[in-house]
């Protein structure tokens, strides 16, 4: 192949036909059900997470493979699908469907006998996520769909995705619940067909430095940050571009003092509780960081994270040579379940010649 775990979706409007929708809810149903009889719901979990697994699955179940909708229509199917009974739910979805979600997870907690602290944690996974991926990723793709995918246990998956008005295009972020941080490289895949040229990511480990910097400044107080910025936009004061020649952030005029003056009362231990504080948004987050890089010289990351085929690889061995065991079962398990599933013969027939042509010989 030429690449692999590539998703190229431009942003499609209206919505899938109800008979199309119909019968993406029964195949995605009779699929899930089958990986989970086999390998239980962690494998289910854990394909949701692959990025290049999702987009074959939506293509098997019926959805065009050129199209933002691949997102949206499949996890609003899959929410049609799964009940609690099922052992595994979906909550969120898009738009204003979105902000529900905290509400669907305390549902939870009866339907799934879920303990208090695991809603707790799955509400806290549900809200960093979407912070990281509006405000500490700045990527210029602003989300409009966020969804979970939860099990029995409470283990989760979130897949959401963002879109560039301007562009046309949409890009979608996967997390896996089995993360170290929040805050420092957090995705288990980012998928997109366009790589920007300059994003703000304080989430990479070279912004590790910036993120200390930045919590170090909201617990000195408001005043401080005030007269940096005051500095900063002295047309007196030199930059690193003054030097260098290169467009660094440029300082946002809006800065949310009220929230930072509310961080600093609430004294945040790490960046995962800062960002976490209400109206700590993209525009303070951009405005610690040019403080941490300009001031006090925090290296930041200006490196788009999303990748082509962080799942499988590309022939060319970027970003790394094909794995060809998780490449060769990615296939045989969607091909498993298709046989395996309570389907007509001509749906199976039709659902692996799907299959066939997502996957070039």
């Amino acid at each position: 192949m030429e690449r692999s775990g590539l998703a190229d979706l431009p942003l499609h409007g209206g919505s899938a036909p109800r008979w199309l929708f119909k019968r993406m809810v029964s195949l995605s149903k009779e699929i899930v059900r089958i990986i989970q009889m086999e390998y239980g719901t962690g494998e289910v979990l854990r394909r949701f997470s692959d990025p290049y697994w999702f987009q074959a699955f939506s293509c098997v179940i019926g959805f065009d493979w050129h199209s933002s909708g691949t997102t949206t229509v499949t996890m609003g199917a899959l929410k049609s699908a799964l009940t609690p009974e099922d052992g595994l739910v979906v909550v969120g979805g898009k738009g204003k469907h979105s902000r529900d979600t905290p509400d669907e997870i305390d549902k939870l907690a009866d339907e799934l006998s879920l303990s208090t602290q695991k809603i707790e944690d799955l509400k806290k996974a549900s809200k960093l996520a979407a912070k990281v991926d509006n405000a500490v990723l700045q990527d210029g793709y602003t989300l409009y769909h966020h969804t979970m995918l939860i099990d029995e246990h409470g283990n989760w998956v979130i897949v959401q995705q963002g879109m560039n008005p301007a562009k046309k295009y949409a890009r979608r972020y996967h997390w896996y619940h089995d993360v170290d941080s929040f805050v420092r490289e957090p995705h288990s895949g980012i998928i997109s067909d366009i790589v920007e040229k300059r994003v703000l990511d304080m989430t990479a480990r070279q912004s590790e430095v910036a993120r200390k910097v930045s919590v170090d400044l909201v617990r000195d107080g408001v005043s401080k940050i005030k007269n940096h910025v005051a500095e900063l936009r002295d047309p007196r004061q030199m930059t690193i571009e003054d030097f260098t020649g290169l467009k660094t952030l440029r300082m946002p005029w809006r800065v949310n003092w009220r929230a930072l003056f509310q961080a600093y009362e609430i004294q945040p231990r790490n960046y995962e509780e800062l960002i976490s504080i209400e109206g700590i948004g993209p525009s303070t987050v951009r405005a610690l960081a040019y403080i941490a890089e300009i001031i006090y010289g925090a290296s930041i990351s200006w490196k788009d994270p999303v990748k082509y085929s962080f799942a499988l690889g590309g022939k060319d061995g970027v970003p790394k040579p094909v794995n060809r065991r998780a490449y060769d079962k990615s296939i045989e398990i969607l091909q498993m379940s298709i046989e395996e599933a309570s389907l007509g013969r001509r749906e199976k027939l039709e659902m692996l010649r799907r299959l066939r042509r997502f996957v070039p010989p």
